[in-house]
């Protein structure tokens, strides 16, 4: 993918992404172990180069005839296997859970939520708000009412937006395999005032016992640790455990959304990560300081 700028024009496509993505990299070897080029490929669809490569790259759905002339083309024998794929290619296609939300939710932002769903693993840097995994919903209701002092939102679409962000932390409760999400947070983030008296105090408390999970870990960049790196601001490293799908640096802006996997851009952000983990106190010191935090907003 590279680095891959996806906006509100552009929209981002339907179905669980890291299926997509799965499939599409199977295609892309099938295809290159049997001498095809991506112009013959889309040829033999009925479609073009680029169909093959947004096909291969995971950034449209599959057409199960599509799949089907792909894995003739591609002298796919194996019935049983055959099959997998078109199921695959079926599975690829049905909705996430996430797109009932999708009218209170910008398109930019679906990609992420189907990562998000796959990912083994999250590193995130926050120096502003509390992760959107961490929150309360008291917390989250605040933060959703942020940026539109002039044209408020309706409170069922603010319940919706709530509701999304609490349905979405199930991922570090799942029975199988649940999330291991690492969190390094500014100490601004958890002075920081939000929303009506008590949110703040509640939002810490909360911290504090989900910290102690064994799949969480939180560090806090005290004060007196001055300037660190990550000038840049917010960002989150997401690692899967499939091999097909590559690490991934999600970065989000105010309308749109970046998503990096190239290699140099990874190993840049991993060291800033582990540089900001180096210079964060340490899981014991963070849940002192957050004891401390907590008894000033008595």
């Amino acid at each position: 993918m590279g680095r891959v700028l996806v906006t509100e024009e552009q929209g981002a496509p339907g179905g669980p992404t890291a299926l997509r993505i799965m499939l599409g990299a199977h295609l892309r070897r099938m295809r290159e172990e049997a001498g095809i080029s991506r112009g013959d490929a889309g040829w033999a669809i009925r479609g073009s180069e680029s169909k093959i490569s947004r096909l291969e790259l995971g950034k449209v759905g599959f057409k199960p005839r599509d799949v089907d002339d792909l894995l003739t083309l591609y002298r796919m024998n194996d019935a049983e296997e055959r099959e997998r794929l078109l199921d695959l290619a079926q599975e690829a296609n049905n909705p996430g859970w996430w797109q009932r939300y999708d009218d209170v939710t910008p398109n930019w932002f679906h990609a992420y939520l189907g990562l998000e769903v796959a990912a083994d693993m999250i590193r995130t840097f926050e120096s502003q708000f509390i992760p959107g995994l961490l929150q309360t919903a008291g917390y989250a209701r605040a933060v959703m009412q942020l940026g539109h002092s002039e044209a408020p939102l309706p409170p069922a679409e603010i319940e919706q937006l709530v509701a999304l962000r609490i349905e979405r932390q199930a991922v570090l409760n799942r029975a199988l395999r649940p999330l291991r999400f690492w969190a390094v947070l500014d100490e601004a983030v958890l002075r920081r005032g939000v929303g009506e008296p008590g949110v703040l105090r509640e939002q810490l408390e909360h911290l504090l016992e989900v910290s102690r999970r064994p799949n969480v870990t939180l560090q806090i960049i005290p004060f007196g640790k001055g300037l660190y790196a990550a000038t840049g601001g917010a960002f989150s490293i997401l690692r899967f455990a499939e091999t097909d799908l590559p690490d991934v640096v999600y970065i989000e802006h105010l309308t749109s959304a970046v998503y990096l996997d190239k290699r140099e851009d990874l190993d840049k952000y991993v060291v800033t990560m582990d540089a900001l983990s180096i210079a964060a106190g340490t899981p014991r010191e963070t849940e002192a300081l957050l004891k401390e935090i907590i008894k000033t907003t008595e």
